[in-house]
């Protein structure tokens, strides 16, 4: 069996310069980041459960996980397993009536059950070794801060945090001149 790291849910981040969404996964005994690009759908399938939002339907992970359970199968862990062509390739391991099943799946489908589950995510270590990146390596670098911003982050980041995220745009609407619609000479309206 391959050497399993553990690995949990650091963020989900929002690309601005094209539709898919980047999961970043960080290892539980190490400062390393596994960096993994998901479409939207399923980036907030894994937002949806992180932020444990109640939908009035079931999602489609929600909705399998309710399988397995009237099968009387249990969901004990998601595995990143390979990465090859750029392409990462994901695992659900599930158990029923004493054997354990592994069914092959999406990383991002793999990490939105294990995170509605809370079963454990795993990663093999040939993946870490390959596609890793630590804070050495200064992940700004990777991502570029204009380009790819936090969604949701799995821990809870504090308020001041995220007040000084949101201070640029408060700065950048009391800078704003506002005018009338029907205001045509360009000079500035007054409250």
């Amino acid at each position: 069996m391959a050497e399993l790291v553990e690995v949990l849910v650091d963020s989900v981040r929002v690309s601005l310069m094209s539709p898919q969404r980047l999961v970043v996964l960080r290892q539980v005994d190490a400062e390393r980041y596994l960096p993994i690009w998901v479409g939207p759908y399923e980036a907030e399938a894994i937002s949806v459960a992180l932020q444990q939002i109640e939908m009035a339907r079931p999602l489609t992970h929600d909705l399998l996980n309710n399988v397995l359970g009237l099968f009387n199968a249990r969901l004990i862990r998601s595995e990143i397993i390979a990465l090859r062509d750029d392409i990462f390739y994901g695992l659900i391991v599930v158990e029923v009536e004493g054997r354990t099943i592994e069914i092959d799946s999406r990383p991002s489908d793999a990490i939105a059950m294990a995170v509605r589950a809370h079963v454990p995510i795993l990663a093999h270590a040939e993946v870490m070794d390959l596609a890793a990146i630590t804070p050495d390596q200064d992940l700004r670098t990777q991502l570029p801060p204009s380009s790819v911003m936090p969604a949701v982050r799995s821990d809870s980041a504090t308020k001041t945090e995220d007040s000084s995220r949101l201070s640029i745009f408060e700065d950048f609407l009391t800078k704003l001149d506002k005018k009338k619609p029907d205001d045509s000479d360009g000079t500035p309206a007054s409250e």
